[in-house]
């Protein structure tokens, strides 16, 4: 089991051989390929014998994916669990209009708005990520960041508190967001869209789930605006447009 980048690193050190295998799984391929591991997924799998099982799961199907596909799986057998790129029925979506500046004021009546929130905030950058923990942190909110430059140790720790609930908001990149598998999350919060429309899928999917209600929250300027209607095409949902 590893990343894409750590196991051709390791094919490239002669440390393991995958000629042989029987089985290959892609786990989150569209994830995968929005980080950028496109040609590492096309070389460890041109390393694979022809003769194989290759089961790949994704969330969403962009073009990428099924290149992927159609490259490298023969006739492949397409089992869909719900409706292919759609939203969660059980997620109301809801966007909310405000100028540059007011940003993260419009993220604190928010979270004042619901005082028992339990939620993951997205924003695009580390250092957003950071700075957005800490002012909240300062303001007297319960909340802790994580992203790539906190250690193994670090972000374990953090998630074990957030699971735990000592953590009432959970400030993330969508790399480190990458495989949260929490109970009960209410709100998922975009402080920040992503750039990929596709992504919004994977954030607005950590609510909702087993059959709860959730609800995921767009914080967006009007520059930003036209990308509701993208993603409101993708996800086959609409939104709802909210006074701050």
């Amino acid at each position: 089991v590893a990343t894409p980048g750590r196991m051709q690193d390791m094919i490239n050190r002669n440390m393991v051989n995958i000629k042989n295998l029987n089985y290959c799984v892609l786990d989150e391929a569209d994830e995968m390929l929005n980080m950028g591991f496109y040609e590492d997924i096309t070389a460890i799998l041109s390393d694979t014998p022809k003769e194989k099982s290759t089961w790949l799961f994704s969330a969403t199907m962009p073009q990428e994916v099924a290149r992927i596909a159609k490259e490298f799986m023969r006739k492949p057998l397409e089992i869909t669990v719900g409706h292919k790129n759609s939203g969660n029925e059980n997620v109301s979506h809801e966007f909310y209009l405000v100028s540059a500046r007011d940003r993260y004021a419009a993220l604190k009546r928010l979270a004042d708005a619901n005082p028992d929130i339990f939620s993951v905030i997205f924003c695009r950058t580390k250092r957003d990520t950071q700075a957005v923990a800490e002012k909240l942190i300062e303001d007297g909110y319960s909340a802790a960041a994580l992203h790539g430059d906190l250690s193994q140790a670090q972000r374990d720790g953090v998630m074990k508190s957030f699971r735990g609930r000592q953590i009432q908001m959970l400030v993330a990149t969508d790399v480190a967001a990458r495989g949260i598998d929490v109970d009960d999350i209410t709100h998922v919060i975009n402080y920040q869209l992503p750039d990929e429309v596709e992504t919004y899928t994977h954030r607005s999917g950590r609510t909702g789930r087993a059959g709860k209600s959730g609800t995921s929250l767009v914080i967006i300027t009007k520059s930003e605006l036209r990308k509701i209607s993208s993603i409101e095409r993708i996800i086959k949902m609409k939104f709802e447009e909210k006074p701050i």
